[in-house]
C-alpha cells in the first residue's frame, strides 16, 4: 500500500491520489434493503436508487485535478533502477546464499502482507493468538507497505467501494493508475472521507497494531533496510553493494510489485466465475507469485474467506498453507470459509451482478444469508 510519507504522528499519502469514475458503493445493500435471494429485482432498484442518490451529491469532477507528488516519483524511480541492478548482481557478483536470503525475506513480507494485513486485519477472516500475531507484524513491517492500521483501512475502503472514486487504486483508471500510479498522486478526496466512515474499532481496540502504528518510523527502517543488509554482510562476508542492492533494493521492489500486481493485473485479466460484472478476475499468475492472493474474482465476492479462493492447492496459494499449518498448531482459529453450496448458488445468478459489497467479516452490510451460511474451521477450543 502507501509509503514514502508521513504527516504528523501517522502515515498518510503525502497529499493522497487522483480522480476516478464514482464514489457511489458498487451495489452494497445498506440495513433495510431487501436480500431476496430468488428474485433480484428489489436489490437492483434499492442499488440504482442508492447510485442515483449518491452520484447525485458528488462534486464535479472537473474540480479535481491529478496533483503529482514528485518525491514518491523520484523514489520510485530509484527503487526500480535499483531492483533492475541487483538483478543485474544475481548473475555476476552476488553470493548464492545472499539471493537465497532474499528470496526467504520477499516470502517473509509477503505473508505479512497477504496473512497478515489483509486476511487477518483487513478482512478479519480468521482470528490468531499472540505469537502468530507477532510473527505477522514482524514480516509486515519487513514489507514497509505502511503500518496494519493504515493498510486495512485503506483495503476496506477498496471493497466496499471497489473500482468508484472512493477506491484507492481504482482499476478503471488503468493499469499504470491501480499498479503504482495511485502512489504518485494525491489522493481523490472521497478516498479520504469514505476512508473515515469505515469501522476500525477492532484495528484500535488491537494493541499489538496500535503499538506497530505508533512506532513504525522507527521499526521500519531498522526491520526493512538495515538488517536486510548487515545481515549478509556479517553472515557470509558479501559486499555492502551485493546486500544493498539484492537482499534490500531488488528484494523489496519485488514484494511492492508483486502487491501491485493484485490491484492491477488481477482486476483486469482472467475469468469471473462468480460475478461477470466486476472486474476482479481469477488470475492464475498473480495467484502464483502473490501466494494465493490472485483468485480475485472469488475474493471480491466472498472477502471473509481465508482461503480467498474455492479451488486451487497449497501450490497457488502459500498463505492459505501457512495459516492452516498455525491452525494445527493452535494458534490460528476460527477460520471462516464457504460451503460449497453457497458457492454454487452464488455461481448461478453471477449474470443479475447485484452481490453486497463488504469489506470482510462484521460489515455492517454483509447480509444475514451471508453470516448464516458461512463455515467457521479450527473454533477456538475451551
Amino acid at each position: 500500500m502507501s509509503i514514502f510519507w508521513k504527516e504528523g504522528s501517522e502515515l498518510r499519502p503525502e497529499v493522497p491520489m487522483a480522480p476516478n469514475t464514482s464514489s457511489a458503493p458498487t451495489g452494497v445493500l445498506f440495513e433495510g434493503d431487501s436480500t431476496h435471494t430468488d428474485t433480484m429485482g428489489p436489490i437492483h432498484q434499492q442499488a440504482s436508487e442508492d447510485l442515483a442518490e449518491a452520484c447525485a451529491k458528488e462534486t464535479p469532477e472537473k474540480e479535481y485535478r491529478i496533483v503529482p507528488v514528485w518525491r514518491n516519483i523520484v523514489l520510485f524511480a530509484y527503487l526500480h533502477l535499483a531492483a533492475l541492478y541487483g538483478a543485474y548482481l544475481i548473475f555476476t557478483s552476488a553470493k548464492l546464499q545472499t539471493t537465497i536470503f532474499a528470496i526467504l525475506m520477499y516470502q517473509a513480507g509477503a505473508t505479512g502482507i497477504t496473512a497478515g494485513a489483509h486476511r487477518l486485519w483487513a478482512h478479519r477472516a480468521y482470528k490468531a493468538k499472540t505469537p502468530l500475531k507477532l510473527i505477522l507484524l514482524l514480516f509486515n513491517t519487513l514489507a514497509f507497505q505502511n503500518h496494519v492500521y493504515e493498510w486495512a483501512r485503506d483495503h476496506r475502503v477498496h471493497h466496499k467501494y471497489s473500482e468508484t472514486n472512493a477506491d484507492p487504486h481504482n482499476a478503471k483508471r488503468g493499469f499504470f493508475f491501480s499498479h503504482v500510479g495511485w502512489l504518485m498522486c494525491r489522493k481523490h478526496p472521497d478516498v479520504i472521507a469514505k476512508g473515515q466512515g469505515i469501522d476500525l474499532s477492532d484495528l484500535k481496540a488491537d494493541k499489538l497494531v496500535m503499538f506497530q502504528k505508533k512506532h513504525y518510523m522507527k521499526l521500519m527502517p531498522v526491520i526493512c533496510f538495515v538488517l536486510p543488509t548487515v545481515i549478509p554482510m556479517v553472515a557470509w562476508s558479501e559486499s555492502f553493494l551485493n546486500a544493498w542492492f539484492v537482499a534490500t533494493m531488488f528484494r523489496y521492489t519485488l514484494t511492492l510489485n508483486v502487491t501491485w500486481l493484485v490491484n492491477s493485473a488481477a482486476h483486469m485479466w482472467g475469468q469471473r466465475p462468480y460475478d461477470k460484472f466486476i472486474s476482479p478476475a481469477e488470475n492464475l499468475g498473480v495467484a502464483i507469485f502473490a501466494m494465493g492472493e490472485g483468485w480475485h474474482n472469488y475474493h471480491h465476492v466472498f472477502p471473509w474467506d481465508y482461503k480467498t479462493s474455492e479451488l486451487g492447492t497449497y501450490g497457488t496459494n502459500f498463505t492459505t498453507a501457512f495459516i492452516d499449518f498455525f491452525a494445527r498448531i493452535g494458534w490460528a482459529y476460527d477460520l471462516k470459509t464457504v460451503s460449497s453450496d453457497m458457492v454454487r448458488t452464488r455461481a448461478q445468478r453471477t449474470g443479475d451482478g447485484s452481490h453486497g459489497d463488504v469489506w470482510g467479516w462484521g460489515d455492517k452490510d454483509m447480509s444475514a444469508e451471508d453470516k448464516q451460511d458461512a463455515t467457521v474451521v479450527h473454533p477456538k477450543s475451551e
